[in-house]
């Protein structure tokens, strides 16, 4: 009996602390794991980082232009500059960005200003980052009140970007009854008013440039920064030839590549006044790959190699083409 009465209170007492530590026990929850805020404001600068980031490996992999991503480089620094002086409540003048870009055809200009536009957006410098390029025809008018009825309607589509006008010198070609000069004025009029949301570039040949320039003792100091755009060298050229080729999935024979140096170093030397560059390269190139594919295109067997591959004798009757042409102009 003994035992048994002490064993029944043992197991009683063993019994209440069981029950009590299964009370005190607090049940699992069900809920979902938490998943941490996200901070918008750090995702909005890693995709702007990186969309910088995709923009300078593009403007990177042009061959030569050394000035003109300098220039980039500044106006990136600035601006980070100019939002850290921000956090200290520092004074911030408009960055006034209107460009003259003079050089030849084909030296990039028009790339260049396309990237220029998109890194502005991604920078918040302009609102949209887009490219209107535009010519003479497309802002003067042929009656009173035409012209400005044109500008305003080129303005309009690149508020928020850039209007780009190509041989811009063409305005004031005409005399004094003619309309460019009130495209002139109005251009001049909206860059004063819309300052921070549009960027007019005026783009053409260094010499025509300067004249145009001179027409208006206003205008070369409205325009902050001037760009030289040079020619490319033969070296500069043959990689962009090589660059086209490899966009095409084609390649240059030993002996193309060579023809092709000689030809393009040539036309360097002898007409310097208006080579158009890689304007030029491009040309060569899709007319070498035509010759190749009326070489290949009666043969039954042919290899992958052979599809790829464009030789000397796709690029060898460029002389004869060039010796023709100064015939013709004689």
């Amino acid at each position: 009996m003994k035992q048994t009465t002490r064993f029944s209170l043992t197991y009683s007492l063993e019994d209440k602390k069981l029950k009590q530590s299964r009370e005190n026990r607090t049940e699992p929850t069900t809920q979902a794991p938490s998943i941490p805020e996200v901070n918008k404001e750090t995702v909005y600068k890693t995709e702007t980082e990186e969309g910088i980031q995709r923009l300078v490996g593009e403007l990177e992999q042009l061959v030569g232009l050394g000035k003109v991503k300098e220039l980039v480089k500044e106006i990136r620094a600035y601006v980070e500059i100019c939002r850290r002086r921000e956090q200290f409540r520092l004074r911030n003048d408009s960055l006034v960005l209107h460009m003259i870009f003079k050089g030849n055809p084909g030296t990039g200009k028009t790339t260049v200003a396309r990237i220029l536009g998109k890194m502005l957006a991604e920078l918040k410098v302009l609102p949209k980052g887009h490219l209107i390029e535009v010519e003479r025809a497309d802002l003067v008018g042929e009656y009173i009140g035409h012209t400005a009825q044109k500008c305003r309607e080129q303005l309009k589509k690149a508020m928020g970007g850039i209007l780009f006008i190509d041989e811009a010198y063409s305005l004031a070609r005409g005399g004094e009854k003619d309309f460019g000069k009130e495209a002139i004025d109005t251009l001049v009029k909206a860059m004063e008013d819309h300052k921070n949301d549009i960027i007019l570039i005026l783009a053409g040949y260094e010499r025509e440039m300067e004249k145009f320039l001179r027409t208006n003792p206003g205008l070369r100091s409205r325009f902050p920064i001037h760009l030289q755009f040079p020619d490319y060298s033969c070296e500069e050229l043959l990689e962009i030839a090589h660059k086209m080729v490899a966009e095409r999935q084609y390649k240059l024979t030993i002996g193309a590549a060579e023809f092709l140096g000689e030809y393009l170093q040539e036309q360097l030397e002898s007409n310097k006044t208006n080579f158009s560059n890689a304007r030029l390269v491009r040309n060569l190139i899709e007319k070498a790959i035509r010759r190749q594919a009326l070489r290949l295109v009666n043969r039954h067997i042919y290899s992958r190699e052979e599809l790829i591959m464009l030789t000397r004798e796709d690029f060898s009757q460029l002389d004869e083409e060039e010796s023709e042409f100064k015939l013709w102009q004689a």
